[in-house]
């Protein structure tokens, strides 16, 4: 008998895994809107590809916070320690950063894709590239939009793996969340996550300014705290140091309106020193050549402090350390969700069953971010994308099993 034929929609991580796991047993031919596949994974790593992190996989799964109990199965199933496995048996042996993220020795996304895509096709996986997903038609079939053409599909079962709704450039637009919705199922709003903010700075600040970073900076939003660089864009800011509090911000502002980032510009240092070291210049100094001289601000800095309040900062050293240690930021509107990292929203997980199948949809399956889940950077996107790619290719098999001998 031949073997089922499947059709992951979807080539980036989630795609991918679930094709990897599925070639062994189906015939299973990948499409992707893009020229070509894992556009969002390689930007992901022009900067250091971070594929997972080294915690203990209790404190790993909590980043999940909502979610975790949805992704557990799938994440004990395929855990940190088994992705760097994975890696490594690609040709990419992995190291453990200061942080605790685990990374390829190359540093890049590049190296990896290829072997990737190499042993994809050592498995017989086909790949097609310009083939939107345009829905379903009452039947079970898949329709797709090509270069040729629209065109029905007849697998004998579809795993979607089409991404969130950010850096739609890359593949990833969220245009698939109507034909889902046409099709039953129920699907959460896009929201941004791992986001940018909107601060609305004056127009000298912005043109001064813009795309510089502030290094080494703590930020808190409540109680939660976070520590890093961030950048200052034409109108707010962004950066590793500000996604980890993110999604706490972005749901403070649609309560109240706004949300308040306390910035802290010298973290390493008690408000004392601050203090002692900025009373020890002269007094007729320009308060920018105090903060320069007592504290090596940089300019974005000491800007900063201009920027904020209607009042000067004050020249009292013990008032200005305070503000140094807690400078208040308004925020007043998450950063345009294109631009985010990643994204809340998508299918709800009432629209799935364990095995990640649609309800609506019998031998539909779904993986990766178009699922509604969020978590930080620092390993835990990737890490969710790749296990529920394979668990969701588990459940695609499983079903088979029960209608093809």
């Amino acid at each position: 008998m031949a073997e089922p034929t499947v059709a992951v929609i979807g080539a980036g991580p989630a795609g991918l895994a679930a094709a990897e796991l599925l070639a062994p047993r189906c015939r299973v031919t990948v499409y992707d809107r893009m020229p070509s596949p894992g556009r969002k994974l390689l930007m992901a790593g022009r900067g250091g590809l971070n594929i997972t992190h080294s915690e203990p996989l209790e404190s790993f799964l909590q980043q999940y916070e909502a979610a975790e109990p949805w992704l557990r199965p799938a994440i004990e199933a395929f855990p940190p320690a088994a992705l760097r496995d994975w890696a490594e048996a690609l040709g990419q042996p992995c190291f453990v950063g200061s942080s605790g993220r685990v990374f390829p020795r190359a540093m890049k996304a590049s190296p990896l894709l290829r072997a990737w895509l190499a042993r994809l096709d050592g498995l017989g996986v086909t790949l097609r590239t310009r083939c939107r997903f345009a829905g379903f038609d009452d039947a079970a079939a898949v329709r797709l939009d090509t270069p040729d053409g629209p065109e029905l599909i007849h697998p004998d079962a579809t795993l979607l793996a089409l991404g969130g709704a950010s850096w739609a450039r890359l593949g990833s637009d969220g245009a698939w969340s109507g034909p889902l919705a046409d099709a039953g199922v129920p699907v959460v709003p896009f929201r941004p996550a791992n986001c940018g903010f909107v601060v609305g700075w004056s127009a000298p600040f912005a043109e001064r300014h813009s795309g510089t970073p502030l290094k080494s900076v703590a930020l808190r939003s409540g109680d939660r705290m976070s520590r890093g660089d961030m950048i200052v864009t034409a109108d707010g800011l962004e950066g590793g140091a500000v996604y980890p509090l993110a999604a706490a911000l972005r749901d403070e502002i649609e309560r109240t309106g706004r949300a308040v980032l306390t910035l802290d510009l010298r973290p390493d240092m008690q408000a004392a020193e601050l203090a002692a070291r900025l009373a020890r210049v002269r007094g007729r100094e320009s308060l920018s050549n105090t903060l320069r001289k007592a504290l090596s601000l940089a300019p974005v800095a000491i800007g900063l402090l201009r920027e904020i309040g209607d009042t000067p900062p004050p020249r009292d050293p013990v008032a200005l350390a305070g503000l140094l240690k807690a400078l208040p930021i308004v925020l007043t509107a998450p950063a345009e969700m294109d631009r985010a990292i990643s994204t809340a929203g998508g299918v709800s997980m009432q629209g799935v069953d364990d095995r990640f199948m649609l309800r609506a949809r019998p031998g539909s399956f779904v993986a990766g971010e178009m699922l509604d889940w969020e978590a930080p950077t620092g390993g835990y996107l990737l890490q969710a994308a790749i296990a529920t790619g394979r668990a969701a290719a588990h459940g695609l098999l499983a079903w088979l099993a029960e209608r093809i001998p």
